[in-house]
């Protein structure tokens, strides 16, 4: 890292100078896109899946590459519509220069993909150091030099202490009414969720009723539902800020909104008009709890490989098989269940979505209804509503409750959905890693070791402020892709770089706010230790981060 003084450049010019860096590394992505894809090409042109998944290493870091240069691009973005609007102030000036210095240098070094797996531009994606020059531009260069010097990192830290930044430590670059969102989902998890939920935690325990019922009081549930079917029809924006507020409560209380976000939305995009105004309206009321039934105990992502099969039998669907890593099943009262209802059309083409009704169960008696059991999976961390495996022997499902009343679609119809959960799931995890965050500034300000507060020591105060800088580069990386979904744009590519992303730093940040309490921190009695649990989960579910970085990859190289 360089050590040159705090912020050199004038603050107008950052905008211009982030803009310029990003076209830069753009161009580098589409020429590291060129050299992968002659790699992994086949004879007939087209993309070989074996020699894909021979490179996989170059082909995920070029996910990670162009996920880092969208990053970049969108930091641009952000200061510049800030300064139109009036809003750029020195705290956001700080979060850009940190941000898009130490992105910029990790580009051309080596970019994390993991702890042990760094990609570099010239060992992994075979351009060499003449080739790589020409796309460090002056800009780039700049940005480099002036931005995560130690003077800008401290004067960040100096910003979050004396109270000059908002709650999200610099302006979010959203409007007005998505901010007041912001405020009211805030006060209810302060006032409701952030006292309780350690103690839920410690229990295992289920986020109480009560919360459930205050939640669909405030329109969690119903978020984006349009208003003709009962819902508050607000865009994914909205709902990027109400996960990540909730997810800063407790990840457990903005996870709740997932599993409506999800049947909502299967339904919206495959459903009848009469399952539409059958189901939706009660789901936006919070009426109707789903839940999402795909995973099974042997396919993981690979979905096209699920067993679990209904058979028509007169006016229902007969469910048989197994499924795991449920969440919320037994509180749960429609399932939306993958199976296979056509088990002569290999892979894809032979699923099918059934909306499957069921009672409420307890602790006591989970599934009270016949061809349905269950037992739960002790987890470390995401807790609050329970993970079980499920049981089928020939549960019964109406026959009018097949998802848009057709066989063999299933499996698009899943597809559709993946948009919308992967930048919910990004808000969870930008929300997580601001727990880590509150909790590890809180506790730097008041330890004190040394004869002084753990913050002014220069390691405790960089891990505070990267954390700030990356918890915004992920917060624009998603709202941008929410953006796009909301514009009605295909935002797979988007969505799963803010996924990828997110998931990372949220993890980053809840490991460095443990470090910080040092000792306490591996001590089950600090809040810490359970963001730390709850943050490891978000690199794996709604599409593990390897998966994450082979679909934005293959994106990438059908594209070129």
């Amino acid at each position: 890292m360089s050590a040159s003084p705090a912020i050199q450049t004038e603050p107008q010019d950052i905008a211009t100078l982030a803009r310029a860096a990003g076209e830069s590394v753009k161009a580098l992505v589409a020429e590291a896109t060129r050299r992968v894809r002659t790699r992994i090409l086949g004879t007939d042109g087209r993309i070989d899946a074996a020699k894909l998944e021979g490179e996989q290493h170059a082909a995920h870091g070029l996910a990670w590459l162009a996920t880092y240069a969208e990053a970049v691009a969108e930091l641009g973005g952000y200061a510049e519509r800030l300064q139109a609007e009036g809003r750029f102030g020195e705290t956001e000036s700080l979060l850009v220069r940190i941000g898009a210095g130490e992105y910029l240098d990790q580009l051309f070094s080596g970019i994390p993909m993991s702890q042990g797996e760094m990609v570099r531009l010239t060992g992994s994606l075979g351009l060499s150091g003449k080739e790589v020059a020409q796309f460090r531009t002056d800009a780039v260069e700049t940005l480099i030099a002036e931005g995560n010097t130690p003077e800008n990192r401290a004067a960040l830290v100096a910003r979050m202490r004396d109270g000059s930044g908002s709650a999200t430590v610099g302006a979010s670059g959203l409007d007005e009414d998505m901010e007041a969102i912001r405020s009211e989902m805030r006060r209810f998890g302060k006032a409701e969720v952030v006292d309780q939920a350690h103690e839920w935690h410690l229990k295992n325990a289920y986020i109480p009723m009560e919360i459930v019922t205050k939640m669909a009081e405030l329109g969690v549930f119903g978020l984006t539902i349009p208003e003709e079917y009962g819902g508050m029809g607000l865009p994914k924006t909205a709902m990027c800020v109400v996960s990540e507020e909730l997810s800063r409560a407790y990840i457990g209380v903005g996870s709740l909104g997932t599993r409506s976000e999800i049947a909502a939305e299967l339904i919206l995009c495959g459903g009848t008009e009469e399952q539409k105004q059958r189901f939706l309206p009660k789901i936006a009321s919070g009426d109707i709890l789903p839940t999402a039934v795909f995973t099974e105990p042997n396919t993981g992502s690979d979905l096209a490989s699920l067993r679990t099969r209904a058979v028509k039998d007169g006016d229902s669907w007969k469910i048989t098989g197994n499924k795991t890593w449920i969440t919320h099943p037994v509180r749960a009262d429609i399932m939306t269940v993958l199976v296979r209802t056509k088990p002569e059309e290999k892979g894809h083409k032979g699923l099918s979505m059934l909306i499957a009704e069921k009672p409420r169960g307890t602790d006591a008696e989970p599934f009270p209804v016949q061809g349905l059991s269950g037992g739960e999976i002790e987890v470390l961390g995401y807790r609050g509503m329970k993970e079980y495996e499920l049981a089928f022997e020939g549960f019964e499902v109406p026959a009018g409750n097949l998802l848009g009343e057709v066989e063999g679609k299933g499996f698009a119809q899943l597809m559709q959905t993946f948009e919308s959960a992967r930048i919910q799931t990004a808000a969870r995890a930008i929300g997580v890693a601001q727990s880590a965050l509150d909790v590890g500034l809180r506790y730097a300000e008041e330890r004190v070791q040394f004869g002084k507060a753990l913050v002014n020591f220069p390691r405790v105060a960089d891990k505070l402020a990267m954390m700030a800088v990356e918890i915004n580069i992920a917060r624009q990386l998603t709202y941008f892709s929410a953006r796009e979904k909301d514009a009605g744009k295909r935002c797979d590519l988007e969505a799963g770089m803010a996924k990828l992303l997110g998931a990372r730093v949220a993890w980053a940040a809840a490991d460095n706010a443990l470090q910080i309490h040092g000792g306490n921190g591996f001590a089950l009695e600090y809040p810490v230790s359970r963001i730390l649990c709850d943050a490891r989960i978000l690199s794996i579910f709604e599409g593990a981060a390897e998966i994450q970085a082979q679909v934005i990859a293959r994106r990438l190289l059908e594209a070129a």
